[in-house]
């Protein structure tokens, strides 16, 4: 009898794996009378790693460069002047008022080595302009990821001057006193596509892009998703000018314009492309600031 107990007690312990399954089993017994035992699997079906496009915000923005005019981060330190184009244009923008890096949470984008921080804007002061002019784009896009809980203010746009009030401005995206968007160029009048029935300015980061051309027209994206479009747009107002970021005129004769248009809040990552991006391309773009 001692004999067989001491066996039982020397019972083996197998131990398998193999790929994404692992199982290991336990068996145990002392007496005649009592038993007992385990057993475990454990099975990963999902492959998360190609959830997104890109790991970091960076790297999905750098795929679009060639097509860049500019790209800026907003990434700078805090009282920077300028703001750093990464399109290798060396297109920089200057910072008006006092520039002030926010890494507080949420972060827009944590994985890149900014660390986290976007420029936070106080609704007054500030805001970015590019120094180079360009001559009637008829082709483009633009974007920017922006957070806030202030309906109204302008995101990014083009106008004729480079700095102040503006009388002649179109190319813009702004949110609304309801906190939607309007994407729109002038051309004999203001021509808009809008989000309808969403408050964006609730918190969250968000990614807006708006693209035109003369054979596509208007398409607006929100957080990588098509909202509205009309392809029956084929034109902008000429003239020459310079992109904003966070600030320029919104007269009455654009629907739902905000009381006051500085806008009030984080932004990160503002570009504009000399091309019409592709709804691949924005869904990339924004997949890594949700």
């Amino acid at each position: 009898m001692n004999r067989l107990l001491a066996a039982a007690r020397r019972r083996a312990v197998v131990l398998t794996a193999g790929g994404a399954v692992a199982a290991i089993g336990v068996v145990a017994a002392a007496v005649p009378s009592a038993s007992g035992a385990f057993s475990a699997r454990v099975t990963n079906t999902q492959d998360l790693a190609a959830t997104a496009p890109y790991f970091r915000c960076d790297d999905a923005l750098a795929a679009d460069r060639s097509a860049a005019f500019f790209q800026w981060a907003l990434t700078d330190a805090s009282a920077s002047a300028a703001a750093a184009d990464s399109s290798g244009n060396g297109r920089t923008g200057a910072y008006q008022g006092t520039m002030t890096a926010d890494g507080s949470a949420p972060v827009a984008c944590p994985r890149d080595d900014g660390g986290g921080t976007a420029w936070r804007l106080d609704g007054a002061t500030t805001y970015a302009l590019s120094g180079a002019q360009q001559t009637n784009p008829q082709t483009f896009s633009i974007e920017v990821a922006f957070q806030t809980t202030v309906k109204g203010g302008k995101l990014i746009g083009f106008g004729a001057k480079a700095t102040g009030a503006d009388s002649q401005y179109d190319r813009h995206v702004y949110l609304t006193p309801a906190g939607g968007l309007v994407l729109g160029v002038y051309s004999s009048g203001a021509k808009t596509i809008a989000t309808t029935g969403v408050n964006y300015a609730d918190g969250r980061w968000h990614h807006v892009a708006g693209t035109f051309s003369g054979s596509t027209g208007l398409r607006l994206y929100i957080d990588g998703a098509l909202v509205a479009e009309n392809a029956g747009i084929t034109a902008a107002e000429v003239y020459t000018g310079y992109w904003r970021v966070g600030y320029d005129s919104i007269s009455s004769s654009w629907p739902s314009p905000p009381a006051n248009p500085w806008f009030t809040g984080r932004l990160r990552d503002a570009a504009v492309y000399t091309t019409v991006l592709t709804a691949q391309q924005v869904a990339a773009h924004a997949a890594p600031v949700r």
